[in-house]
């Protein structure tokens, strides 16, 4: 619709509430550490796709909406029909916030503070070229396993063994 229109952008609705339901459900059922972006391009590089509600959450809009006296019309594709995953994960994410004060805030920083060296992706963070600062010798680095260590006293601790890699 957008390319017989002529249009260059294209905005969507989605609320911060659809930014977390959508992380959760790309990790809970896609396996992924994956959102939506507030703007990205589209597939096929004609358009960008925005998302102006991205950082108001979903019971502004609702309260604003009503304020204003705006109807509110359910979208039959993104979580109006019950037993929908993203309908049991906002309910999840509300029930969070119910009894945890502050958690969504949270969540939403997080996914926009993104550490990737504290991520397990080699494709994001190059962790084989990570090495001890003042290493004289590259090869010369050692491995520590923390199961060689009984849980007794400290006084018990054996020699460290040297492991090479």
């Amino acid at each position: 619709m957008a390319e017989e229109l002529g249009a260059t952008k294209i905005a969507l609705g989605h609320h911060r509430d659809d930014m977390l339901q959508t992380f959760m459900l790309n990790m809970f059922h896609g396996g992924r550490l994956k959102g939506m972006p507030a703007k990205l391009v589209s597939d096929t590089g004609k358009h960008v796709v925005i998302r102006p509600m991205a950082y108001v959450n979903e019971k502004d809009i609702v309260r604003w909406s009503t304020q204003q006296q705006h109807p509110i019309i359910p979208c039959s594709l993104c979580g109006s029909q019950e037993n929908l995953q993203r309908v049991q994960v906002g309910n999840m994410l509300r029930e969070w916030q119910a009894k945890y004060p502050g958690r969504i805030e949270n969540m939403f920083s997080a996914i926009q503070h993104v550490v990737p060296s504290h991520l397990m992706d080699h494709r994001h963070h190059n962790f084989k070229a990570i090495q001890a600062t003042g290493v004289a010798d590259p090869e010369g680095d050692k491995a520590f396993d923390a199961d060689e260590f009984p849980s007794a006293s400290p006084t018990s601790i054996p020699e460290i063994q040297v492991v090479r890699l």
